[in-house]
């Protein structure tokens, strides 16, 4: 092995104790070019239909790094003249954290990304979007507990209190400075690797408009499950956003705000760019929650201009 390549080995094997102890170092180094545009990120980045968002939510269910054909990352590949070439790399997977598991983190997708060549001086554009699947705080309740177990809770909601009851993802927990410390050794890895990439954190879409404490989920196209109490769920998404901001400035980084360019069309609008339960209005076969594909298509453009700009 070339002194270079086993620099390089040494160098994952390095994050991997950073992050990931129990997992092994690839057994390969990565080429020396790199691809264009690479993409680290979750559900809100890969997405897909409610058969497999149902099938990734089992306690027993392997890691899922399949793409949907409307997700941003592939509609924004298509933008750019990239989709089904060598330089694009979309390694996001449904349920990925930043550090929190049990699906892969941030840190096994950017070692795998690494293994499949993604990084490089020919690295133009790293995209991350990650952390509303991580524990934070004194709880250690996921985004999936949260939704269906404290949103749709109708008898006791899920307010403010709900994060110190244990019912709802523990968002007093989320600051910049928490979500720096999660990010940097990944940050720092592709800095090394990537020298010339610009890396973006890429926020979440509205879910709800400001001050608004209600969660609603169309079902059917014939009504919605509307929650009143929803502040823990909406706290989460805030929490979220300001960190994001927060840590981008702290490293450096660049911050795409997702939330701007979907505003209006979040959960409880009369035009959501978010899907229902087989709702015909915004995605019928899209998983819940999630970007429809016209929401999905608006954050690729955006994105595409950013990147060109």
């Amino acid at each position: 092995m070339s002194k270079s390549l086993r620099n390089r080995a040494l160098a994952a094997a390095a994050l991997a104790a950073a992050v990931l102890p129990a997992v092994a170092t690839p057994a390969t180094a990565a080429p020396a070019g790199g691809k264009s545009v690479v993409v680290l990120g979750d559900s809100f980045s890969a997405n897909g239909d409610i058969a497999a968002a149902l099938e990734n939510a089992s306690p027993n269910a392997k890691p899922d790094c399949s793409h949907s054909p409307t997700s941003w990352p592939t509609q924004l590949a298509g933008k750019l003249g990239l989709e089904g070439t060598a330089d694009f790399a979309d390694l996001s997977c449904r349920g990925a954290s930043l550090v929190s598991g049990p699906g892969f983190t941030l840190a096994h997708q950017a070692r795998n990304a690494d293994a499949d060549g993604a990084f490089g001086p020919a690295t133009r554009t790293v995209l991350i979007q990650s952390g509303l699947n991580d524990t934070w705080g004194e709880n250690s309740v996921r985004l999936r507990q949260t939704l269906l177990n404290c949103v749709l809770d109708i008898v006791r909601g899920c307010g403010p209190e709900a994060a110190a009851e244990g019912r709802a993802t523990d968002w007093r927990g989320i600051t910049g400075q928490q979500y720096a410390d999660r990010i940097r050794p990944v940050v720092e890895y592709v800095r090394y690797y990537a020298p010339n990439a610009r890396i973006v954190l890429v926020g979440y879409p509205e879910m709800n408009r400001p001050g608004q404490q209600q969660w609603c989920i169309d079902v059917l196209g014939i009504g919605s499950i509307v929650q009143t109490r929803a502040g823990s769920a909406i706290e989460l998404w805030d929490r979220i956003d300001a960190a994001q901001r927060a840590a981008a400035q702290q490293l450096g980084l660049e911050f795409f705000d997702a939330k701007a360019v979907t505003a209006g069309h979040g959960l409880c609008s009369p035009e959501p760019w978010l899907a229902g339960i087989l709702d015909p209005r915004s995605e019928l076969m899209g998983t819940p929650v999630h970007p429809s594909a016209h929401g999905d298509g608006v954050v690729a453009g955006a994105l595409q201009r950013m990147i060109a700009g």
